[in-house]
């Protein structure tokens, strides 16, 4: 073989390759303000479905960042917290609304890459409404759950994203207890 015919053919795929990575940096660059403008957009209008609440403040307390949904009266309705967990298809988001009484009033899912068909089905009304009026320390059964133990029922063949689920409202509502006294005694607006 001939250098040229190694070397020519090497530089045109290293241009190709070149002029690639540049129009993907590019297209990053351009869209990654607009995809973080419109997932922060979802989740303000998600707060909503998981609390119903006339006014929502985003707060902080140590590391933690949550907001706070309030009344017509200004008084605290409950909060809102985003959590994280690990799933069969990567790490889940989920955000919970949790009342003042500590019970679930809502849980959507904001990201997910379980199995379509199986995981997926996590987002289907039928399974998030399970956690509506639980409590701390909720868990999983995989044929049948009673709501009285505390307990929901896994999606058929998606155990590991049931769990996921689960895990992510169990730790809203850890989080939950950690400062919701200070909002109960009116320690906020």
């Amino acid at each position: 073989m001939k250098k040229k015919e190694i070397i020519l053919p090497a530089v045109a795929l290293f241009v190709i390759c070149l002029v690639s990575t540049l129009l993907l940096a590019f297209a990053n660059k351009v869209t990654a303000p607009i995809i973080e403008k419109n997932s922060a957009q979802t989740e303000i209008e998600t707060r909503q479905t998981v609390l119903s609440a006339d006014k929502f403040t985003d707060e902080t307390s140590g590391d933690l960042s949550f907001a706070v949904g309030y009344g017509k009266d200004g008084n605290p309705m409950g909060m809102i917290f985003v959590t994280n967990a690990k799933s069969y298809g990567g790490e889940i988001k989920i955000m919970t609304g949790i009342d003042m009484d500590g019970k679930v009033t809502g849980v959507e899912i904001l990201s997910i890459n379980d199995t379509a068909g199986l995981g997926m089905n996590a987002k289907k009304d039928s399974f998030k409404e399970q956690f509506k009026g639980l409590i701390g320390g909720i868990t999983v059964k995989k044929n049948s759950s009673n709501h009285d133990n505390n307990e929901i029922t896994a999606l058929t063949g998606a155990t590991i994203t049931s769990n996921a689920v689960t895990t992510a409202v169990n730790e809203a509502l850890d989080d939950f207890a950690k400062v919701a006294d200070q909002f109960r005694t009116g320690g906020a607006d």
